[in-house]
Formats: C-alpha cells, sequence, structure tokens
C-alpha cells in the first residue's frame, strides 16, 4: 500500500519552490527606460531575475518624487508563490514576503487583486522595466500562471508554450511570444 502511494506523488518541478517567507521587504528598481516589460522581453527573450504569484497589499498616490523622468506610485505586494529566482549574488532574494517598488502607476490594481510578477537583473539587482511585468490574474490556477511556470520548467523554451499564444493576446504579450518562438525556431534550424 505504502508503495502505490508514493509512486503517484507529484514531480516537482523548477518552478515549485519551497519558502519559507520572512517578514522583510524586497525593495525593487524600476528600469522604466526599458523599451520593452513583461515576460518575453529581447530577441529571443531574456532569463528572469525573480517571477513570483502575489497580492496587492499597498498602493500610494503618484507622486513626482521622481521628477521629470516618470510618474512614480510605490505599491506593495505580498509574496505568495515564487516560481524563479535568479542568484545575483550579494543581492539574491532571502526569502522576503514582501515585494516594493514605484512602478505602480497606471496599473489599474487596487488592494487585493492578484498578479503575476516578472523582473529582470540590471546590474546585479533585481529590476522591473515596467506595466506588462505585473499582471493581474485570477490565481494559481489562471492560464498565464500555468504557462509561465511551464516556460520555467522548460528551460525558457517558448516552443513548449507556444499553444498557449491565445492567453497571452488578452495582456497584449502575443507578439513578444512570437517574437522568441521565431528566434527558438530559427536556432534550431540553423544548427541542423
Amino acid at each position: 500500500m505504502v508503495l502505490g502511494l508514493t509512486s503517484c506523488s507529484s514531480k516537482k518541478h523548477k518552478s515549485d519552490i519551497d519558502i519559507t517567507f520572512t517578514t522583510d521587504t524586497l525593495n525593487v528598481g524600476y528600469t522604466y527606460w526599458w523599451p520593452e516589460s513583461g515576460p518575453f522581453i529581447g530577441e529571443c527573450g531574456e532569463e528572469y531575475a525573480l517571477v513570483f504569484l502575489g497580492t496587492i497589499n499597498n498602493i500610494d498616490e503618484p507622486t513626482d518624487t521622481a521628477g521629470p523622468l516618470y510618474s512614480s506610485q510605490e505599491g506593495i505586494i505580498q509574496i505568495e508563490n515564487v516560481f524563479k529566482i535568479k542568484d545575483l549574488g550579494k543581492n539574491k532574494y532571502t526569502n522576503q514576503n514582501y515585494f516594493k517598488s514605484d512602478c505602480f502607476n497606471s496599473l489599474d490594481l487596487t488592494i487585493g487583486d492578484k498578479v503575476l510578477v516578472v523582473c529582470y537583473d540590471y546590474e546585479d539587482n533585481f529590476s522591473i522595466p515596467g506595466n506588462k511585468s505585473i499582471l493581474k490574474v485570477s490565481g494559481l490556477d489562471d492560464p498565464i500562471v500555468k504557462s509561465i511556470k511551464k516556460y520555467i520548467d522548460k528551460d525558457l523554451n517558448p516552443i513548449k508554450i507556444r499553444k498557449d499564444v491565445d492567453y497571452w493576446k488578452k495582456y497584449d504579450l502575443d507578439g513578444g511570444l512570437n517574437r522568441i518562438l521565431k528566434c527558438k525556431q530559427a536556432s534550431l534550424h540553423s544548427t541542423d
């Protein structure tokens, strides 16, 4: 009986990261000058530094503290599920339970919303490049959450999520996914 139960247990994936959260906050800089944002940036896709699911905990009013550069609006997300962590050396993710940044202006989010967050690294620090890097979702079973987990589990191979393009269309991210798909397919054909 025990043998039967252990053989039915689910396999752990790369994106199933167990975290014992601390009450600390991860402060993430806003790379507002990057020309792209979201999970599919760059010609062939860029490696993620941190990807997680969380709940909006607080959003401040917009301010002009960033000066003429961009409209600053701080927000805090309580991190619930972490799917990807990249080791950035001394600036590593240390199980913080909260994420804070000033990139929330014009995101149309409210306290209590579930969000999927995709961060990159910039000069060995975590960064968030803009509004398509924080996506409102229904929760862990949302199709794009499942898609991003599959993408991470398959070593960021866009071919493994090509059937998910319609899910990403809702967020106007299908073009980015199609672009990195073409790049991956071209690189496969060039090695033949």
